[in-house]
């Protein structure tokens, strides 16, 4: 017998995202974006968010079933993001999903967000070490999770205490002049700067901080006063150095944390995820690092790093396999869904 065909619905934020996944197969992965609607705010917005996840949903949902060659009906079980993320960008996933569960009289798995975007690289690379660790970095998450058993046990490691990876990169693209998201253009201008040329903070590394927390809020800070005093000054700003210069910051805090995880709780694997693991200059000392210190690094593809309804498939894919019951009819959103619940 083929393993069950799982669809994914992911409307955390401002993606509204559909897969469809077999096993460890996925089969198709179709996006839609309101990212355009929110660039003259600087950020996402969250009511412009839900109404595009409206609009964007049945022909979604279309469009992964025709890339996958499959019908409606051939779907065993749906999987649907049910937290942490916008309140009502969330509910219009939760409100597809139990419909398309009830009308084809299938299981229904409300899944966490965070152990979706570990859950994807197992569509990439296959199945997780047990345990291992996985780094998540987004525009509203930076975490160090510990992963003994995806389907049913993730313990938090640590996390940011204000501005995540994702956030920053936002705020000082914003000061350097750059469009919303940040993290494409800074670490497109990066490359043609240096990144030692200016030595911006590294939040929380002293002796007595949190070992695994992250903080970027001062960061973000120090950029913007070194660039608002470059121009008061009359002088240049050098943009690419500037971006240089903060992102080795964030990528050396990122890392460094990390494989510091690894090594204090002996785990030889480490997961990159989030839509912030696009990020090349993070992606290349992950992988220095880790090299030297014997860890095995595994990240997704970039397209499968950000927001998608593959992840939260993959997700669904391990829980059904796993035997793992399924949600309550009665789901509900959670805005702050706590990392260590895996599915509700």
């Amino acid at each position: 017998m083929s393993e069950p065909l799982v669809i994914g619905f992911e409307t955390s934020c401002d993606e509204t995202g559909v897969g469809l996944v077999r096993g460890h197969t996925l089969l198709a992965d179709a996006l839609a974006t309101s990212m355009a609607e929110h660039e003259r705010f600087g950020g996402v917005v969250p009511e412009i968010a839900s109404r595009a996840h409206l609009e964007a949903m049945v022909p979604t949902v279309h469009r992964a079933l025709a890339e996958a060659g499959v019908t409606a009906s051939d779907v065993d079980a749906v999987a649907v993001t049910a937290g942490p993320g916008l309140t009502g960008a969330l509910l219009v996933g939760l409100a597809a999903a139990k419909a398309y569960a009830l009308a084809l009289d299938v299981p229904l798995y409300g899944v966490n967000h965070l152990a979706a975007h570990v859950a994807v690289d197992e569509l990439q690379h296959g199945p997780l070490a047990e345990p291992s660790l996985a780094l998540l970095v987004s525009g509203g998450h930076s975490s160090l999770l510990l992963v003994p058993d995806l389907a049913r046990e993730v313990t938090p490691l640590g996390r940011t205490i204000d501005d995540a990876a994702g956030e920053a990169f936002d705020k000082v693209a914003r000061v350097l002049g750059m469009p919303f998201p940040g993290g494409p253009p800074i670490d497109r201008a990066a490359r043609d700067g240096d990144p030692s040329a200016i030595d911006f903070p590294r939040g929380l590394t002293g002796p007595r901080d949190a070992p695994y927390d992250f903080s970027f809020s001062g960061l973000k800070t120090a950029v913007a006063r070194w660039v608002e005093a470059r121009r008061r000054a009359g002088e240049p700003v050098p943009v690419a150095d500037v971006a240089a210069s903060f992102q080795e910051a964030v990528a050396d805090v990122l890392t460094a944390k990390a494989v510091r995880a690894c090594r204090d709780h002996g785990v030889d694997h480490l997961v990159l995820g989030g839509g912030v693991a696009a990020n090349s200059r993070l992606r290349a000392l992950a992988e220095e690092r880790c090299a030297a210190a014997g860890i095995v690094l595994r990240v997704p593809s970039p397209k499968l790093c950000t927001d998608n309804g593959a992840m939260v498939a993959a997700l669904g894919s391990r829980l059904v396999a796993a035997g793992v019951e399924p949600s309550a009819p009665d789901l509900g959103a959670d805005s702050s869904l706590p990392v260590d619940v895996v599915t509700r």
